[in-house]
């Protein structure tokens, strides 16, 4: 029996954006710089009506707002966004990165990331070694990838580490993290929550409204622990009522 190469999912999907990046990259050369403007607020349109269906799944939205509110809270005073964008600009000059580099690689980084096909997939490569799932994401994420890094620069090059560290960490937890896949309202909750993430990025690559987006990362794990939360706010406790009664 062959033997299984580990991570071949995330692998895979590394490639597929290191691939579709580099493509969009050689692609960009050859267009006008004045297209750019155009067709990156018509991507950050098609972003929002992404981030739209996502965050429409949701079946409380009370879940949801709370979550993001007392995320961008934690988020703020930690100084996500600033300390995201230092990093970015530490990698930037390291590469010698030009372009929206610092947009491009927190925007592709989150897109790529978010959503129930990655947990699922890394969940299927984990445990049964099976990539069906992450196939298809590392087909959309190549054309996603070819698209942004003709727009906004070779910041889309590095989110390709991004999936490699937290697809692959998701894949070797795939075990314990099963139970989380197969629960149903806690994904599609979370799924809404990376939604309204979506919905910030998509505003301001069509030059809408700007966002800290990255600081409201800590909702994506808030989201999960006020499902489980409210189940046990709801749960009865003690003898049911009347019971006990002559």
């Amino acid at each position: 029996m062959a033997q299984r190469i580990p991570l071949r999912g995330t692998l895979l999907n590394t490639l597929a954006v290191l691939v579709g990046a580099s493509i969009g990259l050689v692609f960009s050369r050859s267009l006008p710089p004045n297209l750019f403007p155009t067709a990156l607020a018509g991507l950050g349109l098609v972003t929002c009506v992404m981030a739209l269906r996502m965050a429409m799944g949701t079946q409380s939205i009370l879940i949801v707002a709370g979550a993001v509110a007392i995320g961008a809270l934690i988020g703020a005073a930690l100084g996500i966004t600033a300390g995201l964008d230092q990093g970015a600009e530490g990698i930037r000059h390291l590469l010698g990165g030009g372009g929206r580099f610092n947009e491009a690689l927190l925007t592709t980084s989150i897109l790529f990331c978010v959503g129930p096909m990655t947990l699922l997939g890394c969940i299927e490569d984990g445990i049964e070694h099976r990539i069906e799932i992450l196939t298809l994401k590392s087909l959309l994420d190549c054309v996603a990838a070819m698209v942004f890094a003709a727009t906004l620069g070779p910041g889309v090059l590095v989110s390709a580490a991004v999936v490699l560290v937290v697809q692959g960490t998701l894949t070797l937890l795939a075990r314990p993290l099963a139970g989380l896949a197969q629960d149903e309202a806690l994904l599609r909750e979370t799924t809404a929550t990376g939604g309204v993430l979506l919905l910030g990025i998509g505003m301001g690559l069509a030059g809408i409204k700007q966002f800290p987006t990255a600081d409201f990362l800590p909702a994506l794990v808030l989201t999960p622990a006020f499902v489980m939360l409210g189940r046990k706010w709801r749960r009865p406790v003690g003898p049911a009522q009347g019971e006990g009664r002559a």
